[in-house]
């Protein structure tokens, strides 16, 4: 965690001091940079800065270190000037690129602050952040019903089982057809939204099936799409790509191909608007 933290203290650190060197340089560029003094035979000069006179260019050779001078009338004027916009156009849009960035880091760090420290889940409310309790999940049989324990083996099953939350509706609920929710994760895990359908009165979080030779099990959550921000080190934002309909959800946290899913389930309440 504290090296992750270094990494992000010294990618803001880089940022403004690339923003300071551009604004330094944005006033003295045709000094500070190298500049091409093309000539109408299609060479050129390698100048530090140079000025028109009369009939004289003057020019402070980067090979030579002095002034010199050649007549303008040998000097393709517009080619030159028309570089030097070009490299001061891209520079003013670096450093616009720079503050977005910087602005951007901000916010997130402003953000993340609002996130508690806690691994979990937590429901986005205007200011208010409010955490969303973890669900109790449990593989469910034909014969048996037993609790699902995170990182824990699958009980040895074959055929169809479920993965439900007892009761048909969650004690979380919005009236927000396209809740925003924050996670805080454990470790490098997949994460996601899901939509759970019911089942004997009960949720169902995913469906399983478990091939008998091999032993494989198969997982079919019925997965929501979704936007996903990251906004520090383990921490997201994440809301649906599209209005939900009124129903039962969860944000999950889960490892492709093992059945460990944790479940922070929610509820769309009905009659609400998009």
């Amino acid at each position: 965690m504290q090296a992750a933290a270094s990494r992000r203290q010294a990618a803001g650190s880089g940022i403004l001091v690339r923003l300071g060197c551009l604004l330094l340089a944005g006033g003295w560029l045709l000094f500070a940079a190298n500049i091409k003094l093309f000539l109408k035979d299609g060479t050129y000069q390698l100048a530090r800065e140079y000025k028109v006179e009369g009939d004289r260019v003057s020019f402070l050779s980067v090979d030579r270190g002095e002034w010199e001078e050649i007549p303008v009338s040998l000097v393709d004027l517009v080619k030159t000037q028309a570089l030097i916009k070009e490299r001061e156009e891209a520079a003013r849009d670096e450093a616009v690129t720079i503050k977005e960035e910087e602005k951007a880091l901000k916010e997130a760090r402003r953000e993340v602050l609002r996130v508690p420290k806690e691994e979990g889940v937590y429901l986005v409310d205007g200011d208010k952040v409010t955490p969303v309790k973890v669900g109790e999940s449990k593989i469910v049989t034909n014969k048996r019903r037993s609790i699902l324990k995170t990182l824990s083996p699958l009980p040895m099953v074959t055929g169809k089982a479920t993965v439900e939350l007892d009761g048909p509706h969650s004690p979380t609920g919005t009236a927000n057809r396209e809740p925003e929710f924050y996670i805080r994760l454990s470790a490098d895990e997949r994460f996601g939204m899901i939509h759970m359908s019911e089942h004997k009165g009960n949720r169902v979080v995913e469906k399983l099936t478990i091939i008998p030779v091999t032993k494989e099990t198969v997982e079919e959550p019925d997965l929501v799409e979704t936007f996903r921000k990251q906004v520090g080190d383990q921490v997201y934002k994440i809301w649906p790509a599209k209005p939900l309909e009124p129903g039962e959800y969860a944000v999950v946290e889960y490892t492709e191909g093992k059945v460990n899913i944790q479940v922070w389930d929610f509820f769309v309440a009905p009659g609400t608007g998009s």
